[in-house]
């Protein structure tokens, strides 16, 4: 109990030694970024969206900072010979490994269950303030159990938009309804039609109904109907698709929830569910990682080989965390099963990283 508390203790001052470094030097790269990105506002605003990019940029470097802290960990265990008296009183490596894998999990789990629900806030807020400093107008968008509302305007007034149901690209719009208000907000005009097709800068409605909604007036006894019709809009379906959020804009406690309202909405939800899986999958991956960084480091130090040691150890999981990102997208593109694109390769790495340790321990 007392060298697992040790090894748990080296590990997690370990990581601290590479996490804060490295978010540092995070934090400086972004300033410069947001500088260039924002030359014209005050440096309290960069400061502010800068601060809100790093709990996202810190979630994204964590399999990084994972594999340095182990590799590290390894190498001073080896060079000060602590692995040598482990092995020597009798112990296996493995179990000198249970310490720091079983900090990696509690590190994973906190980072999915805390960690991810910070990183989905901050992540929206720095969207919508970096849309606001850049003169864009966030979409706004809602699902609701009747139906999809959306909103578009600018300085003539504001267009509400009702629709039944949608393509999945939410290009195309069934049965939709435009209700347009005046910049004093009274409503002036209601538009019905079977369908609306989001073009450059219009929709294209068919099979209009229009009513002109007059103070005092009968707007039935003024209706009429159109074969087809433009109405004019600034969105796109990248900004429609973008106001559903980022999966990473969701807490992954929310995710279940919004998967759920999507496809009852007649909406693809393949990139959430995909995302969620995979966060769900991110403990393991960690400890992927560190078994896949002890497989290369924990062997006796020798010389050059040390460097080359290091460096297949980074190499391997610089390739694993990419082949997961490569699982993911094909994952949300519809080409492989949700759940085998987030957890084959996790268990894949585990598996791999197991069999190269007991290999060289055990022969």
């Amino acid at each position: 109990m007392i060298l697992h508390a040790y090894l748990a203790r080296r590990f997690v001052m370990t990581f601290a030694g590479v996490a804060v470094p490295l978010a540092v030097v995070v934090a400086l790269i972004k300033l410069m970024n947001k500088l260039g990105d924002f030359p014209d506002r005050p440096l309290t605003d960069v400061l502010r969206i800068v601060a809100l990019e790093m709990p996202w940029a810190n979630y994204e470097i964590l399999p990084l900072v994972v594999i340095l802290a182990s590799v590290a960990l390894f190498l001073r265990l080896a060079r000060s010979s602590e692995l040598v008296v482990l092995r020597a009183a009798g112990r296996s490596a493995l179990r000198g490994l249970m310490a720091p894998v079983a900090v990696t999990v509690v590190l994973g789990l906190l980072a999915v269950a805390v960690g991810n629900p910070i990183v989905a806030a901050s992540s929206k807020r720095d969207h919508d303030l970096s849309n606001r400093f850049r003169g864009v107008e966030t979409a706004a968008l809602a699902l609701s159990s009747e139906g999809l509302w959306m909103r578009q305007g600018d300085k003539d007034g504001q267009t509400v938009i009702f629709a039944e149901r949608s393509s999945a690209d939410l290009g195309t719009l069934h049965d939709p309804s435009f209700l347009e208000f005046a910049p004093d907000g009274t409503p002036a005009r209601r538009i019905s039609a079977a369908t609306a097709r989001l073009g450059a800068g219009a929709w294209q409605l068919r099979d209009v109904k229009i009513w002109t909604l007059d103070r005092g007036g009968n707007p039935e006894a003024g209706a009429r109907r159109v074969a087809a019709m433009e109405l004019p809009s600034d969105l796109t379906q990248d900004r429609i698709l973008d106001s559903f959020g980022k999966p990473r804009y969701i807490p992954v406690w929310d995710l279940p929830a919004f998967i759920a309202q999507l496809e009852a909405s007649g909406f693809s939800a393949r990139r959430y569910a995909t995302w969620y899986q995979s966060e769900l999958a991110r403990p393991l991956f960690l400890v992927a990682l560190v078994l896949m960084a002890a497989a290369f480091t924990m062997g006796h130090v020798r010389g050059a080989n040390v460097g080359l040691r290091v460096l297949g150890a980074v190499v391997v999981g610089f390739g694993l965390h990419y082949l997961r990102n490569f699982a993911q997208i094909l994952g949300e593109n519809g080409q492989i099963p949700v759940a085998l694109a987030a957890w084959v390769p996790p268990v894949a790495a585990l598996l791999l990283a197991i069999g190269l340790i007991l290999h060289l321990e055990d022969g």
